[in-house]
């Protein structure tokens, strides 16, 4: 038995070659079956996603089987399916497909691309930036990934239906497939194998998960057109180049590498913010914990293995890796096992995809598609939150309007946008004493509560900041003064200060000019349950009046409850 804490200790950089190191034994016929059954669903998406993003269909496998390699030696998930992803194809191809014609200019700019997304990883997981994918709000990456599934829908529909079409937006397309359609340029042969394949992945998927659908549908269609002779008919994937990959990097200019910049942070961001969230998961269904730096680490160095060798950028597979789990896969052997099969087809049988219909592989994409839309997450949005809602389709629209470039751009504006106004208009209320309860509580929502005499307890549950600061100063203000209309005189504001988390200058002023008026009024401003670095940051600003410091000790309290007891001279006889 080899010494697992010294192995771990000596490649804790290299989980993957741990997992390997220590394997055991009673792991592997469940990691080849599930490699094998993997292996049927990595050819046709890895070929469809490279068609998606503009490049030949063989990239596709490579981007397959570099990443797969380079994520089990680096790679801290056990089980995690990389490759090419429907998210990820429409953003690719929106940045290459301007800058190249050719195949080989493509497939040199798709290899730089991958290379800087991966670059990017790798140096945000040495710094420890896994947090920046937070940036991707939930309501907003349903709505990209709803307007993504828009966008390779209307690019894979008229290959489902033999026939092609152009256009400079999304609209132009759909205008275009109507007229299409319209003008009966419908390939019914292709038509009917691309419908047929469809209704197998999607009907075996509902009824018998457990049954390959893609592998059926594509293995049925490549027969039929054998058999009945059909390739010079359709359009159909041809065969692949036999041999291993190689690297594609000529031709590229400095030029071409600035201009890649701007998608390759975007794709850097949403790879790792999707495949963050299945490590995760995966993980603690296993009871496992995965290092979120380290993860992005791994997921930069299977881009930039992938960039080298022919591929382009990947991520982690939301779709293949349950398969895997589901199939016995306890390791990174599985997807392994996976990658050296296609290898093999690669090398044994390349021809086979001479009958590969291109209708077959657009219902692999478009069935993988359905798992990117998510109305249900809209509707539950608009449900529970209003705002949250039209934010997630404010990105949907970003990215069926301006494309998917943009769209990156237009989802993260948003995300600061739901943040800040999250921020800008927090919950905030009046506190009061609620009979036989510890603590002060919301008058709103405690109609016994009771209110101290002299004393007014507000709450302002966020960090004050440029956005909020005047906001505060005005509602302080307002229940001032309605306390006062009310008949209520107040001696004391008491701010129970714990959701305060940051002070920043504007805040400050705001904060300054709110105590000129409390002082002008004769009232105190008393911060209770202040966290200390808070009071910390407050007090570096120096802040005096009259030379005496602003805020002395006695403003000040540990608890809410001790301020009061203080003011009122007795303590809580009710609790």
């Amino acid at each position: 038995m080899p010494d697992t804490a010294r192995i771990g200790g000596k490649l804790s950089l290299l989980p993957g070659v741990q997992t390997l190191l220590t394997y055991e034994r009673g792991y592997l016929r469940g990691d080849l079956v599930a490699g094998a059954v993997l292996t049927a669903l990595l050819i046709p998406a890895g070929m469809g996603y490279a068609e998606v993003a503009g490049l030949p269909p063989v990239t596709g496998l490579y981007a397959t089987i570099i990443p797969l390699i380079a994520y089990a030696i680096v790679g801290p998930s056990r089980i995690l399916v990389l490759g090419p992803d429907s998210s990820l194809a429409p953003i690719i191809a929106a940045a290459i497909i301007p800058l190249a014609a050719l195949d080989s200019e493509r497939i040199a700019l798709a290899g730089v691309l991958a290379i800087e997304v991966g670059v990017i990883l790798i140096i945000g997981g040495l710094l420890k930036l896994g947090f920046v994918t937070d940036l991707l709000s939930k309501p907003i990456r349903i709505g990209y990934l709803n307007g993504i599934a828009l966008v390779v829908l209307l690019s894979q529909l008229p290959k489902l239906l033999g026939f092609s079409v152009d256009g400079e937006s999304i609209v132009d397309e759909a205008v275009n497939i109507v007229k299409g359609i319209a003008n009966g340029e419908i390939d019914w042969l292709a038509t009917a194998i691309g419908v047929i394949c469809l209704a197998v992945i999607l009907g075996l998927k509902q009824w018998r998960k457990t049954i390959p659908g893609v592998l059926i549908a594509v293995v049925g269609a490549i027969i039929a057109v054998w058999a009945f002779g059909w390739e010079d008919d359709l359009s159909v994937a041809g065969a692949m180049p036999r041999g291993l990959p190689t690297p594609a990097l000529g031709g590229i200019t400095l030029n071409d590498v600035v201009d890649l910049i701007v998608p390759a942070v975007g794709i850097a961001l949403i790879a790792f913010a999707d495949t963050s969230v299945l490590s995760r998961t995966f993980a603690a269904r296993a009871g496992q914990n995965v290092n979120g730096s380290q993860e992005m680490a791994a997921i930069g160095v299977a881009n930039v293995a992938s960039g080298f060798l022919s591929g382009f950028a990947i991520s982690a597979s939301s779709s293949r890796t349950p398969v895997a789990e589901q199939a016995g896969a306890k390791s990174q052997v599985a997807p392994l096992f996976g990658a050296l099969l296609i290898v093999a087809f690669i090398l044994a049988a390349p021809g086979v995809t001479a009958y590969l219909p291109s209708s077959a592989l657009a219902a692999v994409v478009i069935s993988a598609v359905f798992s990117l839309i998510d109305i249900r997450g809209v509707v539950y949005l608009f449900r529970v939150n209003r705002v949250e809602g039209i934010l997630s389709v404010a990105a949907f629209v970003g990215v069926a309007a301006l494309g998917v470039l943009d769209g990156i751009l237009v989802a993260i504006g948003l995300s600061f946008i739901a943040f800040v106004n999250l921020a800008w208009r927090p919950y905030r209320t009046e506190l009061g004493r609620v009979p036989g309860l510890r603590g002060y509580h919301d008058v709103t929502r405690n109609p016994t509560a009771q209110r101290i005499p002299g004393v007014l307890i507000l709450r302002f549950d966020a960090p004050l900041f440029f956005a909020n600061g005047g906001m505060f100063d005005d509602y302080v203000r307002s229940e001032v003064v309605q306390s006062q209309q009310e008949g209520r005189e107040v001696h004391t504001v008491i701010l129970a200060a714990e959701p305060i988390t940051e002070i920043d200058a504007t805040a400050v002023d705001e904060l300054v000019e709110l105590d000129d008026y409390l002082r002008s009024n004769n009232i105190t401003l008393v911060f209770a349950e202040m966290k200390s670095p808070v009071r910390d940051q407050l007090a570096q600003y120096d802040l005096t009046v009259d030379g005496e410091p602003r805020f002395d000790d006695t403003q000040f309290a540990p608890t809410t409850g001790a301020k009061v007891d203080e003011i009122t001279g007795c303590l809580r006889g009710d609790i």
